[in-house]
């Protein structure tokens, strides 16, 4: 019992170490990727393009992996994963045209969003309740979210790397840009020896599970991913690529300030995963992602209006502090209310329609801010973004998790 308490404690800290990886990566990537697109040529509606090209890729290859996961080894599928990071990385790194650069985005796992998109993530939120016991669910998923905005943070904050090697070097910006892609790639079997790691984790059999790993809970996931949805489709015109690219175009902000911003935007964010599940704990997980959002959203709004770099970017920051307080509460909610064996299929189907809903946005916003600088994109996200909030309280105030209604089934 003991040893297996340890191999527990084992995979939730490899866990927490790979999230921690992608995430800082993400960063990085997020703030370089515009920047490198448009060094390389490309205009504003193109670079939008790519961004959701890759929205697209991550949605089709999490929704294959996804809806099997709870009948494979969903580690195996992790190490899959890993080595198509890889590959990423290094095709990135090497194609030039435009079209095969959309076809690298679209079946690759570049990520432009400060979020996680890629297939990795369900998976690993499938694994992370195995890990921990019942009542530690809530802190381990906080701790997931605080590691991924610290390591975001110094991802994006790294993004003024290349300018400084460039200036101190004979490699061109541009190069300099393109080892980053190379760094990812490198990453990507760091993060494969990781998993290898990982106990197996053979797939659960359920009576009455479907062939898309779902039973009971097929209701109820289909109305939260439909909802995730709604709020997924607003904030894919503000996904941090395109935050860059807006700064950039309207404020003139270089890529190195660009990333210290977003540095302490993560920053703000990892301080807000800490509170979420305190919060929580006095208040419900619904009425978290809720009360947290809106403000939240009403500062992203605020941010289009200003006339300035200055009180934008403070906006943006305070945003921070609120934003993202959901993002454990949501994975926690989802991975209460179903069954163990729904788990993968849960998180999948509650991710996957994410990535979809928020794929088409970033080509827009980008033909908005080729037409025009000021900041439609976000208060078009802040107003959809809003109208979830409030649609989910209303729909899932009572449905509550196990924990909530003391131990309880909803």
């Amino acid at each position: 019992m003991g040893m297996a308490l340890a191999a527990a404690r084992g995979d939730t800290r490899r866990l927490l170490r790979t999230r921690g990886l992608r995430a800082a990566m993400d960063g990085l990537v997020a703030v370089v990727l515009p920047v490198f697109l448009l060094a390389r040529g490309f205009s504003p509606t193109q670079v939008g393009a790519v961004v959701t090209a890759t929205l697209l890729g991550s949605a089709a290859i999490t929704m294959t992996i996804g809806l099997r996961g709870g009948h494979l080894d969903r580690v195996h599928l992790l190490q899959l994963m890993g080595l198509l990071m890889v590959a990423t990385g290094l095709a990135f790194g090497m194609v030039a045209a435009f079209g095969a650069l959309l076809v690298v985005a679209a079946v690759g796992t570049i990520n432009p969003s400060a979020g996680d998109v890629s297939a990795f993530l369900p998976i690993e939120q499938a694994l992370l309740p195995d890990t921990v016991a019942l009542e530690r669910r809530n802190h381990v998923f906080a701790q997931y979210a605080l590691v991924a905005s610290l390591a975001g943070a110094v991802g994006s904050l790294a993004a003024g790397v290349p300018g400084w090697i460039a200036g101190h070097t004979r490699l061109s910006p541009l190069d300099a840009q393109r080892g980053v892609f190379f760094l990812y790639a490198l990453v990507g079997l760091v993060l494969l020896a990781q998993y290898h790691r990982l106990a197996p984790r053979p797939p659960l059999d359920l009576p009455g599970l479907g062939r898309r790993g779902l039973g009971r809970s097929r209701a109820l996931v289909g109305r939260l991913a439909l909802l995730f949805s709604v709020d997924a489709f607003g904030g894919g015109f503000v996904v941090q690529s395109i935050l860059v690219l807006w700064l950039s175009l309207r404020f003139d902000l270089s890529t190195a300030t660009a990333g210290a911003v977003f540095f302490w935007a993560g920053m703000g964010s990892a301080s807000s995963a800490l509170l979420a599940p305190k919060l929580a704990a006095r208040i419900g997980l619904v009425r978290t992602m809720v009360f947290t959002h809106v403000p939240a959203n009403l500062l992203l709004i605020a941010a289009a209006f200003m006339p300035s770099a200055g009180p934008a970017i403070a906006c943006l920051l305070l945003r921070s502090l609120l934003s993202q307080m959901d993002v454990p509460a949501r994975t926690s909610y989802v991975m209460a209310v179903v069954d163990p064996a729904e788990r993968t299929a849960a998180a999948t189907l509650t991710n996957v329609p994410r990535s979809l809903a928020a794929a088409l946005p970033p080509l827009v916003a980008g033909v908005m801010l080729q037409h025009s600088t000021f900041g439609w994109p976000l208060i078009i996200a802040g107003c959809v973004k809003i109208v979830y909030d409030l649609t989910l309280l209303a729909l899932f105030h009572d449905v509550r998790p196990p924990e909530e209604i003391g131990g309880e089934a909803t």
